[in-house]
Formats: C-alpha cells, structure tokens, sequence
C-alpha cells in the first residue's frame, strides 16, 4: 500500500457527549485492530499480529476507567496521530517495537534508586497524629 499522508488524516474536533465519544474510542480502537497485519508486514517485526494486538488493546485497557471528557478527547488525538504515523511508515521499527509493544510501566525501584532520584514517597506520607 502507498504511503499517503491524508489518506489516514482526521480533523482535530471534541467530543459532543458520551456516545459520540465512546464512538470515537471505538472506531480507533477497530482502525488499529484491523490494521495489526499491515503493521507487522510494513515494519517486518519478529512477532505475530496476535501479539500486536494484544499490545493494542493492553494500552487502549490502561486507560480505560478515565473519566474526563476532555483528557478522553486528548487521549485520541494523541492516539489517531500515533496510528496515522504508525500507518504512513514514518516511525523506524525501534519505535513500534519499544514505544507501541512494549508495556510501557515503569519498572519497581529499589530504595537507593529513589534515594538517587531524590524522592521518598514514605517521607510525604503524614504520620499518625494524635496523643
């Protein structure tokens, strides 16, 4: 398939109510479904389009108890892109690999990682009060 920028190309808008926005999730979330095959074979990955869609919709379930309308609207936007980028072959195969397919969870510090990052969420935490 030909490499098309506005073929894949949507107008930035927000949402008017519920329904059209879980309309909105959905369709995007059927446009990377659906495409899961092209996207193996455009980028010649080492895994399966099962796999690729369990990626997709690990990353679609992260957020899916947010409740904002307007970071819903954001999420989308951010996410159309990152589909129309993926789609027109204007990522490398380090950035489907690592940013599209790997978890992206922030791995458990140990107490002298934090100690290096400066933080120590123990400290914030108030102490019981009372006597």
């Amino acid at each position: 398939m030909s490499t098309i920028p506005a073929r894949l190309a949507r107008s930035t808008r927000t949402s008017l109510d519920n329904a059209e926005r879980r309309r909105r999730v959905l369709s995007l979330y059927r446009d990377w479904y659906r495409s899961a095959p092209e996207i193996v074979a455009i980028y010649s990955l080492p895994v399966s389009p099962a796999y690729v869609r369990h990626a997709i919709r690990q990353r679609f379930e992260k957020n899916r108890y947010v409740t904002d309308p307007k970071a819903i609207d954001v999420l989308v936007l951010k996410d159309r892109q990152d589909y129309q980028e993926t789609m027109n072959c204007w990522k490398q195969i380090d950035h489907v690999m690592g940013i599209l397919l790997e978890p992206q969870q922030r791995p458990p510090r140990t107490f002298l990682q934090k100690f290096y990052e400066g933080r120590d969420e123990e400290a914030i935490v108030p102490a019981a009060s009372g006597v």
